[in-house]
């Protein structure tokens, strides 16, 4: 093993965070196996999210869906309201494809290689080799933007990202062992998450302080650079909350492809950079009460809220009525325009 990759493991037998999902090195030293359920199903949860945000909801997921048999067997509205709030909404759609797959394929098993796992659904390059490292111990290369800056910092590289990757890849492969590479791959990533942190970085708590290639230059905290992205386009829309004489409130599910698909939400307009034709679900005394706005990947959303009370016998064109709404069963920017909604009746 190289010096460096045992250094680094020496600085995480003591160092480790302690996440639900993973074993830590002094119980995989022991014989502990990781679940590779529960490391596919936190790499998911994870794209593109932060650890305090995933904590609960894999824990909710696991309890409720202990195996990924179980998860198969879910409806996909379960899924997806369980998911509600964690955005990203495509990923909860795979989640559920690929343990079809691997319940119906692999008779629950995931594949144990970087092949075998980029042929599931909704599973890419990085999530493979998360997956074949930490749950199999494969001698494979994970390269999340956590690693990408450690890379980066300690090679001094500065052409920027995205053009830098594949440079940054085989930096990291070159650094990642044939022993413990599982152990290897969540050193370097909580060494990222922890020490080599985007702003103030703690290099002198860093074990990989001394060759810093980047921190020698005095260019650490400047790296990686990264290409300028173009800037969001803002789109418009309305969404349309009615409350019926019983209480019951007005929600649609929109369809399965698309963004946020599968998810209830609120009847609404599309959502367009000039205005879009609005639509109610049904004749009423509609009346807009406030703006929400919300940013999604690639674009900002600003949305109108037209309330309306409705007679019982209000049939809509789209949607049906719940007598019951938690807040937290709809998609961030729903939840959002759902609690104006609601606090405008609340005053009326």
């Amino acid at each position: 093993m190289r010096e460096e990759a045992a250094t680094l493991l020496h600085w995480y037998d003591r160092h480790a965070r302690a996440m639900p999902w993973r074993i830590g090195p002094e119980a995989r030293r022991a014989g502990t196996r990781p679940d590779p359920y529960h490391v596919w199903m936190s790499e998911i949860m994870l794209q593109q999210t932060t650890v305090a945000a995933v904590r609960d909801y894999f824990v909710a997921f696991v309890s409720r869906w202990p195996k990924v048999s179980a998860l198969a067997a879910a409806e996909d509205a379960d899924v997806m309201a369980a998911w509600a709030g964690l955005g990203y909404y495509a990923r909860a759609r795979n989640l559920l494809k690929c343990a079809r797959v691997v319940a119906s394929d692999h008779d629950g098993n995931f594949p144990d290689t970087e092949e075998g796992l980029r042929a599931l659904p909704g599973i890419g390059p990085y999530t493979a080799a998360a997956v074949a490292a930490i749950a199999f111990d494969r001698q494979a290369t994970v390269l999340d933007g956590n690693v990408e800056r450690v890379m980066a910092r300690r090679h001094a590289v500065e052409a920027p990202l995205p053009g830098s990757k594949e440079t940054l890849r085989a930096l990291a492969q070159a650094l990642t062992p044939a022993d413990r590479p599982g152990d290897y791959a969540q050193a370097v990533m909580d060494l990222g998450a922890t020490i080599c942190s985007p702003r103030n970085p703690a290099c002198g708590s860093c074990p990989w302080v001394h060759g810093c290639a980047g921190r020698e230059a005095g260019i650490a905290t400047e790296l990686p650079r990264k290409t300028p992205k173009k800037a969001k386009p803002t789109r418009l829309g309305i969404a349309y909350l009615a409350q019926r004489a019983d209480g019951a409130f007005l929600l649609e599910q929109r369809p399965a492809k698309g963004l946020l698909g599968g998810m209830l939400g609120l009847p609404g307009s599309a959502w367009a950079e000039g205005e879009a034709p609005a639509h109610p679900p049904c004749a009423a005394d509609w009346r807009e009460v406030g703006e929400i706005r919300h940013t999604f990947t690639h674009f900002h959303l600003r949305l109108t809220v037209a309330v309306a009370s409705v007679p019982q016998t209000c049939a809509p064109d789209a949607g049906t009525f719940h007598p019951e709404v938690a807040p937290d069963d709809l998609p961030t920017v729903f939840r959002k325009a759902f609690i104006l909604g609601r606090s405008a009746f609340e005053r009326a």
